[in-house]
């Protein structure tokens, strides 16, 4: 695995890539690879959180947990899609939230979130690669230690940042955070299975944007 990254989050994950976890997670991708196994997203787009949201540029973190595993499907961001593709029924949930949130809000065209990510929103999975069509696959092999890191250094080095926790995975992350600088919101995760639990009318988006203006901070534009 060539690491291909923004110049300012290779400094601030410098250690991160020297860690053991990092070195058997490179050993068992090259693995994965000698095998013939099809990974997802395709290997220069595995950092693309980080190309598309410099570190000195982030604004918000919104957490995922897997890679999408469908063809075409997952480009490095959460939750994200390529052009044309059919939107996920979690992203489908996400818009929905966001027409509750903004009543004027119109469901786009495509589901690639690339315009969020350029205004600041660091779309992370907390897992940056999956076998294709096997859900979970890539879990437990050293990139939870790795995005775990993402989330330290942000809370540490950063102020003002917002962290969007949908479901108990990601709530689970929130002890990584300095809940007295930065403003945690979470949720039941957009999942048809849970969505329906609260998820529509947690208004995450405009209370993430009431809290970057307080701050002095651009709000985001979320219509894509």
């Amino acid at each position: 695995m060539d690491v291909k990254i923004e110049e300012s989050w290779k400094l601030v994950l410098n250690n991160a890539f020297n860690q053991a976890s990092f070195l058997h997670l490179r050993n068992f991708l090259r693995l994965e690879k000698s095998k013939g196994e099809l990974i997802f997203p395709p290997g220069p787009q595995i950092f693309e959180a980080f190309n598309y949201t410099p570190f000195d540029k982030v604004k918000i973190v919104l957490l995922g947990q897997d890679p999408y595993h469908g063809p075409q499907q997952a480009h490095g961001l959460s939750f994200s899609v390529n052009n044309g593709v059919a939107f996920p029924p979690s992203l489908k949930n996400i818009f929905k939230g966001l027409q509750v949130d903004y009543p004027d809000y119109k469901t786009p065209q495509n589901g690639n979130l690339m315009a969020w990510a350029k205004q600041g929103v660091l779309l992370l999975n907390s897992t940056l690669t999956v076998r294709a069509g096997q859900a979970g696959s890539h879990q437990k092999k050293g990139w939870e230690e790795f995005t775990d890191e993402v989330i330290k250094q942000v809370s540490l080095q950063k102020e003002h940042i917002v962290f969007l926790l949908w479901g108990s995975f990601a709530i689970s992350k929130a002890s990584l955070i300095d809940s007295s600088k930065h403003l945690v919101l979470t949720a039941v995760h957009p999942s048809p299975l849970s969505a329906h639990r609260g998820f529509y009318e947690c208004r995450h988006f405009s209370k993430a944007n009431t809290y970057l203006t307080s701050k002095g901070l651009e709000p985001i534009n979320w219509q894509i």
